[in-house]
């Protein structure tokens, strides 16, 4: 099958760019939503100063990386969490799918992390299965609408009138964060967990209010959360979420 639009040659380059394993760890290491500077993913891709350079130039070329200055310094950061979602899919390819799944990576990453700027983990997981159960989000496999940067139909969620009220007296802003240039709300597929996590701009919200209420927080050099006892507590009364040996 060929593609009128050459959308199969973009493919191969960003696969390309993707797949030389320096670049890969670059990437993935900036899938926590920090930027860094080229000296320190020079040291994370185990490369000297001036190669890490050619390859953040590659992977600016191919829009997986984005460049900002501060001051006398460059950051680098993902280009969106577009790239995120395509890494962290990546994830569960090179994984393979064995039929009792059994990850090796460490407990605390997959209890909860960071996936660029929404919660992923068994946190992740829960979050969502538990949005949908409380009815908050309309199903993955029911018709929504096809809105702006939405994607496929059958990956994109809405907020029904009754999760819209709740996550607003939670104290998400739900209309800032449905105005933004980006998915509302989405489905992730979780590499450690092998099933969805929520993402998106009303994710990114719910991230951001758990770690200023002090609900999680986050580790300084990892993707690692930390559910704090007032988090679980919260968590608990307000999602209905469960959490073992407590």
């Amino acid at each position: 099958m060929e593609y009128e639009d050459g959308s199969e040659a973009a493919v191969s380059q960003i696969a390309a760019a993707i797949g030389e394993p320096a670049r890969a760890r670059m990437l993935f290491c900036l899938m926590d939503g920090h930027a860094r500077t080229a000296t320190e993913l020079a040291i994370v891709a185990g490369v000297s100063p001036s190669t890490a350079s050619v390859h953040l130039q590659k992977l600016k070329s191919q829009r997986l990386v984005e460049l900002f200055s501060q001051g006398k310094h460059r950051y680098f950061s993902l280009q969106g969490p577009s790239v995120a979602r395509a890494l962290e899919a990546l994830h569960v390819v090179a994984g393979g799918a064995p039929r009792n799944f059994v990850p090796s990576t460490p407990n605390r990453l997959l209890a909860a992390r960071t996936c660029y700027d929404h919660i992923a983990g068994a946190l992740g997981v829960q979050i969502h299965d538990q949005l949908k159960a409380l009815g908050w989000l309309s199903g993955r496999n029911e018709t929504v609408s096809r809105r702006k940067n939405c994607g496929k139909e059958e990956h994109a969620y809405e907020l029904t009138p009754r999760g819209a009220e709740a996550l607003t007296a939670l104290g998400i802003d739900v209309e800032a964060a449905r105005a933004q240039r980006r998915r509302f709300a989405c489905a992730c597929l979780d590499w450690s967990e092998r099933r969805p996590h929520l993402a998106g701009s009303i994710a990114a919200a719910l991230l951001v209010l758990a770690l200023k209420r002090k609900w999680l927080q986050q580790d300084l050099d990892s993707r690692a959360l930390n559910v704090t006892l007032l988090g679980r507590r919260e968590l608990r009364s307000r999602l209905g979420l469960a959490f073992p040996n407590q």
